[in-house]
Formats: structure tokens, C-alpha cells, sequence
């Protein structure tokens, strides 16, 4: 019996992480699941985001019952298993052990680009709701781990060039490339989160990876421009090892 391979990818908010997600359910052999330790992590937290409630009755509240099932056998027997996981549900006193049986990989994005979309659907935002602090420290955890710097992927390079970017990564995973993996049909999935009314409307009207809209110096001032240099240094450190 083939083993199945675990693909934990680990991402901020306002990224691509949803097409990614997207475009591995659009293989014929992966299983997806969306952002599992949600709940756990507003039980945790008591934070209020869009659509709590829902959230909470949605998922397991113990992340003991996420991280078994992230550590066990893929929904359907797929041989694959691909899990879109938010570096900023990984919440103090959360157990990692689990992570030891996937292969992680990093989804990055530049912090003021985070932040300007993200203040568009949540006003208030704090350096660790982006995540890009935990995410070095989940990495910085399997680069000990594996001796070895695992798979970075930055978004912007993935919406500019899929098909390169794509087969680069499921090289670094140990994985075949699908070509299925490019494009997919519009729409909400049932796989998708409860949350996907507050949070999904562009990607479920995609069918593909978009390129990306022309570059321009976003402006962020206060707050917001304080947190975007707090959050660059942990950036850059995964930035330096992104597939080309």
C-alpha cells in the first residue's frame, strides 16, 4: 500500500492560499482541508473574526483531535493530502509533533501588500495576525528538522509563471506535477471553510491563477507601516530561499 504523502503548506492571511489550495484539489489523486485549526485557535484566542459562531461549530475546538487527523490517513484514501494551514493558528501551547509526519512547504508574500489587503475586510490588525513571525518559526523548525531548508514559494511568483513555479514545487515535495493542477472550475467547493462567504468571493469566481495586477508602492503610514517593518526581517529570512 502506497503511503500518503502529507503536504501541510503554511501561509499568512491575504495570500494565494486559497487557489493553491484550489489548484491541488484539481488533481485527480489529492484531498484538501481548509485551514483546520481555525477553531481551535478562536476557542484559544477569543478573538472575534467573521463569522465566529459558524467557525466554531464547524471544527474540532481541541487542536489534540486537529493534529491526529492532519498526522492520519487522507480524507478518501487520496494519495495525497493537502493541507492549507495558517501560520498564525498555531497559537502558543499548541503541539507540533504532527508537522514530523508531513512535508511542510511556505507560501510568502510581502508583509505591506499583506496588510493593505487585509485592513480591506478586518480594520483592526496586529503584527501577529499575519503570521509571518510564527511562520519563520515553523520553518526555522523543519530546516532543523530536515537539515535542510524546506520549499518556499512566493505568490506573486506562482500567479506570474504557474506552470514553472507549480512543477518546481512538487518537485521540492517529491511529488509528480499535474498539469490538471492549473486551472479549475469556478465556484464554492464543499471542502471550502465555513468562512468562505466572509473571506473566498475572488477566488470563487476564478478559474486559474490570475496574473498579477501591475506593481505599485502601496503607502502605509502609523500602525501599519510600524508592523510591515516589524514583520520584514522574518520575511526576508524565508524570502532568501524561495524555488526559482
Amino acid at each position: 500500500m502506497t503511503e500518503t504523502v502529507r503536504i501541510a503548506m503554511w501561509s499568512g492571511p491575504r495570500n494565494i492560499s486559497t487557489a493553491m489550495m484550489r489548484s491541488f484539489e484539481n488533481r485527480p489523486d489529492t484531498a484538501v482541508v481548509d485551514e483546520p485549526f481555525y477553531a481551535a485557535y478562536l476557542a484559544r484566542t477569543g478573538l472575534n473574526h467573521p463569522m465566529r459562531d459558524e467557525v466554531l461549530a464547524s471544527q474540532p475546538q481541541d487542536w489534540r483531535e486537529v493534529a491526529a487527523a492532519m498526522a492520519g490517513p487522507a480524507p478518501g484514501g487520496a494519495a495525497v493530502f493537502y493541507q492549507k494551514h495558517m501560520t498564525h493558528h498555531m497559537f502558543d501551547g499548541v503541539g507540533l509533533a504532527w508537522m514530523d509526519a508531513c512535508r511542510s512547504a511556505f507560501l510568502i508574500r510581502d508583509p505591506v501588500a499583506v496588510l493593505a489587503s487585509y485592513t480591506v475586510k478586518r480594520a483592526e490588525v496586529t503584527l501577529a495576525d499575519i503570521g509571518v513571525a510564527r511562520q519563520r518559526e515553523l520553518f526555522d523548525r523543519e530546516a532543523d528538522r530536515l537539515g535542510a531548508a524546506p520549499p518556499v514559494v512566493e505568490g506573486r511568483d506562482v500567479l506570474a509563471d504557474p506552470a514553472r513555479m507549480l512543477r518546481a514545487l512538487c518537485e521540492a515535495l517529491g511529488i509528480p506535477f499535474r498539469a490538471e493542477m492549473l486551472n479549475w472550475p469556478a465556484g464554492r467547493r464543499d471542502t471550502d471553510g465555513v468562512w468562505a462567504p466572509a473571506w473566498y468571493d475572488a477566488v470563487e469566481r476564478s478559474t486559474g491563477f490570475e496574473r498579477p495586477k501591475e506593481s505599485r508602492e502601496v503607502q502605509l503610514s502609523g500602525d501599519l507601516r510600524r508592523i510591515a517593518d516589524q514583520a520584514r526581517p522574518h520575511y526576508e529570512a524565508l524570502a532568501a530561499h524561495v524555488l526559482r
